[in-house]
């Protein structure tokens, strides 16, 4: 059942609210809630992906930092930037900017990056079905 509240004394002043309430709960006005929030699905399998991906970047990094995770140098390996680049030897060379000060070979991890990332869709832009 559906209760129509409306706190303003004409029905032009405020716009009403639907509130929904269980059988036998008083029609009062229930107390104060905020508002939802909309939010988009994204597909859960690319999302799986994009988290395995970010787990093995980290597991990686930490080997090629050879330190902790918490100690790994601020960079921020964005997977939709490179999604976004026309060539893998453009992605290559921006993750390679991006590592500059990493002292151990970097090709390994970046050749493998750019396999992980091969056919993987951006998530700024879900997918509608």
């Amino acid at each position: 059942m559906a209760a129509l509240s409306s706190p303003g004394s004409s029905p032009h002043t405020a716009p009403q609210k639907v509130y929904f309430q269980a059988p036998g709960e008083s029609t009062e006005e229930p107390e104060r809630r905020h508002p939802g929030k909309v939010t988009v699905k994204y597909d859960r399998k690319e999302l799986r992906k994009r988290l395995r991906l970010e787990e093995w970047i980290l597991d990686q990094l930490v080997v090629l930092y050879d330190c902790q995770e918490e100690e790994i140098p601020e960079l921020e390996i964005d997977v939709d930037e490179l999604l976004d680049m026309e060539t893998d030897q453009q992605r290559g060379e921006r993750v390679k900017e991006l590592l500059v000060d990493c002292y151990k070979p970097t090709e390994a991890f970046i050749s493998g990056l750019l396999e992980k990332i091969q056919g993987m869709q951006k998530l700024s832009t879900p997918q509608k079905k």
